[in-house]
Order: structure tokens, then sequence, then C-alpha cells
């Protein structure tokens, strides 16, 4: 709305000043050539910022998925009562991470949801400090220790990328910049009668890039979003009995 309404205001503009257009068309000619190089550069590397952290967000969700489905499939080798234990915490965790994948970055719920897994972890690491303890040198148990682990870690990943967001300075410089130059442009061609048809295009153009870079930015709302989908997956393969039965007692 701010890049329409500047073009609208350009237009309006050019128009009242059109008698001195052979005076101020030259200056206004190289500086809004010049503006609309700098916010080119700008759109550009905004959009890059936003598409990485898009890109970071979906393998950040592939990595955790994947770590809680080797710990839940690790988890089926301990000794019971760790065994069924460890499964419905997992099913639980697995249940808070979706919660946390559909919950906007910094809200009540996302925070909630946050505290409830660290408790998870907690319960499900003292879990498996107790099956070690019990068989130090046992490779089931230190098996899934080290799944359990990278789980853990890829959470606090997981978590750090949906809260980095593209700085606020740059989406402001790329509206700011955008609008002027556009108003610019607006004003030099409604000067000339020139192309305004091609000048109003030119800024839906740009109004639809920035939606797109802030849509990116926003991993749980609006028309693009970070896909779920391997984390559903994995929480739907909970619902199938264990593939693995309970080791035997020695």
């Amino acid at each position: 709305m701010v890049v329409l309404g500047a073009t609208a205001v350009g237009l309006f503009v050019g128009r009242r000043l059109r008698h001195l257009s052979n005076n101020l068309k030259e200056p206004f000619a190289v500086l809004q050539g010049a503006l609309l190089g700098v916010v080119g550069l700008l759109l550009a590397f905004g959009l890059a910022l936003a598409v990485d952290r898009y890109e970071t967000r979906r393998a950040a969700v592939v990595a955790e998925a994947n770590a809680i489905g080797t710990a839940y499939l690790r988890a089926q080798t301990l000794r019971e009562p760790g065994r069924t234990d460890s499964l419905k915490l997992l099913v639980s965790y697995t249940d808070s991470t979706l919660l946390v994948s559909r919950s906007i970055p910094g809200s009540d719920r996302e925070k909630a949801a946050n505290a409830a897994g660290e408790e998870l972890e907690r319960m499900l690491w003292r879990i498996a400090g107790r099956q070690l303890d019990a068989a130090p040198v046992a490779s089931a148990q230190r098996l899934y220790v080290e799944s359990l682990n990278d789980m853990i870690d890829d959470e606090s990943v997981r978590i750090a990328v949906l809260n980095n967001r593209v700085p606020y300075a740059v989406l402001f410089l790329e509206i700011a910049g955008a609008a002027l130059a556009l108003g610019l442009l607006a004003a030099y061609l409604a000067m000339l009668g020139r192309a305004t048809l091609a000048v109003v295009l030119a800024s839906v153009l740009v109004a639809m890039l920035l939606f797109v870079t802030c849509d990116l930015d926003r991993p749980t709302r609006g028309l693009i979003r970070v896909p779920d989908t391997p984390l559903v997956a994995v929480r739907d393969s909970m619902d199938e009995p264990p593939a693995a039965a309970a080791p035997r007692s020695p």
C-alpha cells in the first residue's frame, strides 16, 4: 500500500508540475534513475535474505524429524520399563514439536510449547541416564543417548532459525526506497505525459515482491509457510506398533 500510494502521489504531483517539465525533467531523470538502481539492489538483497532463512527453516524441520525418528527407533531397544516410558514421552514430545511449528514465533503459545518440550527432554534424559547407569557398556543404551542428544540439539537449532527474521531495518529501507523511487518515476513520467500505466504496473510488481519477501519471513503465517510434513510423517509412524520387541532380561 505504501508503494502504490507513493506512485499515486507521484502521478498527481507530476501532472501538477507538467508546466515546469523543461526545467525539472533532467534532475528528476537523474535522481529517479539512481534511486531505481539502489532500490533494485535492496530488493534483491532482502529477497535473498528471506529465501535463505526459509530454506534453512525447511532443512531444520527435516533434520529434527530425522533425529526424532532415530531416537524413537532406538528407544525400542531399551529395557523395560524405560522402553515404554521413553516411547510414550517421545510421542508427547513430537506433539509439542508440531505445536511449535504451527505457532507464531515469540507468541505465548510457542513459549508454552517450548517449555513443555524442554520438560519432556529432561524426563527423557533422566530415563536415558538410568538406562546407561544400569548398563554403561551396552550398545543400545549408548546409541540411544547419542540420538537423544542429537534430537535435543536439532530442536534448539530449529527454534533458533524460526526466530531468525530478516532485520526490520532492511525491510524498512526496501519499502521506503521503493516508495520514493517509484514516486519520483511516476512524477517524472507524468510530467512528460508518458507511460503512466507502465509505472503503475511496476509499482504493483514491486509491491508483490515486497509481499513475498515479508511472507517468506513469517514461517507459520501467510501464504508461504514452512511445511511440517516430515514431523507429521514421524508422528504418524508412532501410531504403529513398535518395530522392535523389548529385549529379553539377562
